[in-house]
């Protein structure tokens, strides 16, 4: 093949090794805008998992970089006026310039022609010239052949929200060190590490407008810089800052991060394909370091596709296909990552243990098992550290010893909870006439027995008109409260769970069939009259049309809600959540997808709360002062013109105002045109932005499943409690399986055994878990396990 590269980064020159590697016949030229062995930037990282990668690609290259590498495993976070230690992070930096000298020495020993000092300004004169039959588009962030054919690859690119510059320093770093500062601007946050034997790539970054406030935008180069050493001083140790960048003038050093994706990877141009690589075809944020590393894994899988394939359609295909899943993944890590640090502000009440904890597991990618296996007397330390300050919290004497997160105790009000743990509600559709019988006294006693701190009943309907469906409970009976009476008895009488109420009208999504004989189906016959906050049909075409509520209406549902409220009160409930979320009455009220009302409680965000909130501050007002009442809302509709994350915040301080005492912040189900993303804890971020920016508990619920999952959320300071749903319907004791599983082996979960005993994350369970790093590593090194395990030993 005839084979040119336009663009001379680390894409470029490594797919054109590996090719020429693969078949010397082939004859491929890189075509590079800039001088010879000349580059820009500081240090890269790589994981010593990509190190790995690039060993079994091309060993002598791996070999090369290796010897030039600086390795480090710590990373040290300072944050007002501590600094908190982790290890085990196994990273290697190594310069930008050094990389390519490397990869273009590769390049030139297998005879790869580089071409120095050639602006491309058109890819298809290139490509007639030099009879390509391929043609790589590695030409970065700015690619002009991304931008040609933009129709075809259909990029996204979003323009992020922080500034930054790329400096260095000679001052060298042990660990890769996040340095946080608080000015009166603003939060300043520094990612700094040592990538030779003298000189550190030192990253300062903060948000636009904390940048504009501190008049960075007015200062020259040289002014900026001063900033930041004055800013770092205590970091510098009286060593200056270093620019690469001199042609810059003015505050051009300072820049937005392009978070860059493509539908489609390839372009045919007069039979020709025009690939894109690297940089052109995707960006991931410098916070996770893997910008380079996704350039390298590019290369390596495209040149892997030609080899395995016989055509060249059959390899872009099988490229595009791997790459676009695995780059998915990259981004969807560094988008979190990338939006914490945006987001400094958000987690700066935290102490330093746990904003350091939530900085490390940003990303989502590490757990908190996974930081064990990386320090376990880190996560030790902090564990012990996270139990007493829940202890000190919630007025319970804890014992000075590591503890799970999701089993250190929470207190709201008057109620104190054993662990962090809690039972979602969850429709069963096994009530008669609205009454639970003894269905809900197995479901909800065998999952009070199993370990969860809070169990809460199914929404459970204020009048019959307001049942989703006719198998839904109620709270509008004597019969209703005595019922629920001899379950919330039976629970306190055989746990130290405590039991809760969830109050709902189903609105424009009732008098449906059992999910079982036709999900949001209407009645066959028997339908009630349905109401919402405008006249909505929910499944257009099927369902029965709502009427808008009048005020009457209005008035009568209020008192409903109280009359229930006082019925749970009765029945001794220990919590009462207000369920307005899901599409459901007051949900309608909240969202502009389903509230077009013209008088008060329509137009603006403010407006359309105003009937839940008035609904709830009755309710409030009913229930015993004593004991917490929280509030489920839909954080997210999924839809464009719905409910977003921003509102989320608000309409969470809206019911915060009003004596909300938690959100519990789930999404969706308000239209059928929802395009959820999905993903483990996809709904974690709504819990973390409501209790970190509204300043009120949060609980976080959906596809959290692990006990790794509930210690993440709970450790980072994301959410006070996790809900756990379907999980438990598969296992009503998922809880203490799952203390079990991690290594405790404290008391059960029974009368009496309201807190942990004792915590040991077995040392098989450590053992099983350092043999799986090790076979990991051996896959990705082409080393024994016995050969890793020496390794490991020699440090």
């Amino acid at each position: 093949m005839n084979i040119v590269c336009i663009g001379g980064g680390p894409a470029g020159l490594y797919f054109s090794l590996l090719m020429k590697k693969q078949n010397p016949d082939h004859r491929i030229t890189v075509i590079e805008r800039n001088r010879p062995y000349d580059t820009f930037g500081w240090g890269v990282v790589f994981s010593d998992q990509t190190l790995g990668n690039l060993a079994n690609a091309d060993e002598p290259t791996a070999r090369a970089i290796l010897q030039a590498f600086n390795h480090w495993d710590d990373i040290e976070i300072h944050f007002k006026g501590q600094t908190v230690r982790s290890g085990g992070h196994g990273f290697c930096g190594i310069g930008r310039k050094r990389l390519l000298n490397i990869l273009q020495a590769r390049c030139e020993e297998l005879g790869v022609q580089l071409v120095f000092e050639t602006e491309v300004r058109d890819d298809q004169a290139i490509a007639r010239q030099y009879g390509a039959d391929l043609v790589i588009a590695s030409d970065g962030l700015n690619s002009r052949i991304r931008t040609r054919y933009a129709a075809s690859y259909q990029p996204e690119i979003e323009q992020r929200h922080c500034r930054f510059v790329w400096l260095g320093t000679r001052k060298k770093f042990e660990a890769f060190t996040f340095a946080f500062r608080q000015t009166e601007f603003g939060w300043f946050q520094a990612h700094i590490y040592q990538y030779d034997g003298e000189t550190s790539t030192f990253i300062v970054e903060t948000p636009e407008h904390v940048w504009r406030a501190a008049g960075l935008d007015a200062m020259s180069q040289e002014e900026g810089i001063a900033f930041c050493e004055a800013l770092f001083a205590g970091e510098l140790d009286g060593h200056g800052l270093l620019s690469n960048s001199p042609h810059l003038r003015g505050s051009a050093q300072w820049i937005t991060f392009p978070r860059i994706v493509c539908r489609e990877w390839v372009h045919v141009q007069d039979g020709v394909p025009v690939v894109l690589m690297g940089d052109a075809a995707h960006t991931a944020h410098y916070s996770i370091g893997s910008g380079t590393k996704l350039a390298l894994e590019d290369a390596i899988e495209l040149a892997r596709c030609f080899g395995q394939h016989g055509d060249s359609d059959a390899a872009l295909a099988a490229y595009q296909q791997l790459r676009a899943i695995e780059v998915l993944k990259i981004q969807s890590a560094a988008r979190n990552s990338m939006e914490w640090f945006e987001n400094v502000e958000r987690y700066s009440a935290m102490d330093a243990p746990q904003f350091a904890y939530s900085m490390l597991t940003r990303s989502q990618r590490i757990s908190h098992e996974n930081l064990r296996l990386r320090d376990p007397a880190y996560v030790a330390d902090y564990e012990s550290w996270l139990a007493r300050r829940a202890g000190e919290q919630a007025g319970v004497a804890m014992r000075d010893e590591a503890l799970p997160p999701m089993l250190t105790p929470f207190r709201l009000r008057g109620v104190l909870l054993k662990n962090r743990i809690a039972v979602s509600p969850m429709a069963q559709y096994s009530a008669v006439d609205g009454v639970a019988g003894d269905y809900h006294l197995m479901h909800l006693g065998a999952r009070a027995m199993g370990g969860a701190g809070l169990v809460f009943a199914e929404m459970t309907c204020v009048s019959a008109d307001a049942r989703i469906t006719p198998a839904c409970p109620g709270m509008y009976s004597e019969a209703h409260t005595q019922a629920w009476r001899r379950i919330v008895d039976f629970v306190h009488a055989n746990s130290d769970a405590k039991i809760a109420l969830q109050l709902g009208h189903a609105g424009a999504k009732g008098s449906t069939r059992p999910m079982w004989d036709g999900i949001d189906q209407p009645l066959r016959e028997g339908n009630w009259p349905l109401v919402s906050a405008s006249e909505q049909q929910y499944l257009a075409g099927v369902s029965q049309m709502a009427r808008a509520a009048t005020e009457s209406d209005l008035a009568r549902i209020e008192q409903d809600f109280v009359r229930a409220t006082l019925a749970a009160a009765v029945a001794g409930f220990d919590w009462l959540e207000l369920h307005c979320a899901h599409g459901y009455l007051l949900s309608s009220f909240i969202s502009p997808l389903t509230n077009r009302r013209t008088d008060e409680y329509g137009g603006s965000l403010e407006n359309r709360c105003r009937y839940p909130l008035r609904v709830f501050r009755a309710m409030r007002a009913a229930w015993p002062q004593d004991k917490p009442m929280s509030v489920r809302i839909s954080a997210h509709d999924w839809v464009e013109g719905g409910i977003t994350p921003d509102d989320a915040v608000v309409i969470a301080r809206l019911f915060k105002q009003a004596g909300a005492d938690l959100i519990d912040c789930s999404s969706g189900q308000v239209s059928k045109l929802e395009r959820p993303v999905y993903g483990r804890m996809f709904q974690a971020p709504f819990a973390d932005r409501v209790r970190n920016e509204v300043g009120i508990a949060s609980m976080a619920v959906g596809s959290i499943f692990e006990a790794d999952h509930a210690n993440s959320i709970i450790a980072a300071g994301r959410a006070d409690l996790c809900a756990v749903g379907r999980p438990h319907l598969a296992n009503p004791a998922w809880t203490l399986t799952e203390m079990a599983r991690i290594g405790y082996s404290g008391a059960g979960a029974g009368k009496g055994a309201v807190w942990p005993k004792q915590y040991r994350p077995g040392q098989q369970q450590l053992e099983r878990n350092l043999q799986r790093e090790r076979q990991l590593a051996a896959a990705n090194t082409g080393l024994t396990p016995q050969q890793v395990a020496a390794r490991l030993l020699e440090g």
